[in-house]
């Protein structure tokens, strides 16, 4: 006779295998191929801040009507674990709306988040520029699309799809169900913030800590708030901000960091 597991055994088993599969399928995965972007980096001749690391680049050069199909198809894609995540939620009888992802609040949720965005936006900087300057860091180039019309749209998009997988996984879905397994609020907090630097590593040590530390402010804000939507209004500030104001200063200001 087959033994079973006890139910709740197998409803932990069930989490914990359901967790490092959501993350092998989003950002866990994207830490993996950080650490070896870095790895790469680091036994490359010459100092970190020699190097760059691309983000939103062209994926077919000349042909701009394909390249924006590239654009959009990435984007969409990248949600797809969020979609995985809301459904799983559902099957429990929950759903993003438990974590605070919803239009209930939006005024809360959009000062909230203008409020961590400008706190954390000239910070970070500070950080990104220090960091660069004392090797520690690549030259991030936020954005090399070529000059077309679709330009700014597709990197305020990319931009907030970059803060709802973040803040919907890292923080919401992952704090979830690290409590359902029994962590503690500050192996849950060292969890997500050590995650959230990770997949961060092909911008460097400095890209690293940086994103740590933004981890712990949100994590924090979300303990206090029980709501991810401020994180993804912030990040999206952040991210806005950094992908457009790159492509329209680059080149112009001595102040900003280009290979």
């Amino acid at each position: 006779m087959a033994d079973f597991l006890p139910q709740q055994d197998l409803s932990r088993r069930m989490l914990r295998s359901e967790v490092l599969i959501v993350l092998a399928l989003s950002l866990g995965a994207s830490a993996v191929s950080a650490l070896i972007s870095f790895v790469g980096s680091v036994t490359k001749p010459g100092g970190l801040s020699d190097q760059a690391a691309t983000l939103n680049g062209s994926h077919a050069p000349g042909r701009p009507w394909l390249d924006l199909a590239w654009q959009l198809f990435g984007i969409a894609s990248s949600l797809v674990p969020v979609v995985l995540v809301a459904h799983l939620l559902l099957r429990e009888g929950s759903g993003l709306r438990d974590m605070g992802f919803d239009r209930r609040r939006p005024w809360f949720d959009l000062g909230r988040g203008a409020l961590i965005a400008a706190g954390i936006g000239s910070a970070g900087l500070a950080f990104y520029i220090a960091s660069r300057a004392a090797g520690f860091n690549l030259t991030v180039v936020p954005e090399s699309l070529p000059e077309v019309w679709w330009k700014f749209p597709v990197l305020i998009l990319s931009a907030v799809q970059n803060s709802v997988l973040e803040e919907v996984i890292v923080v919401g879905y992952l704090l979830r169900r690290l409590d359902q397994l029994g962590w503690t609020p500050m192996a849950a907090l060292v969890a997500s913030s050590v995650l959230r630097g990770s997949y961060h590593l092909y911008q460097g040590i400095g890209g690293f800590i940086g994103n740590m530390v933004m981890g712990v402010v949100f994590v924090l804000a979300y303990r206090r708030w029980g709501r991810v939507g401020p994180l993804v209004v912030a990040h999206a500030l952040l991210d806005i901000v950094a992908f457009v104001g790159y492509a329209l200063l680059a080149g112009h200001v001595d102040w900003l960091p280009t290979p």
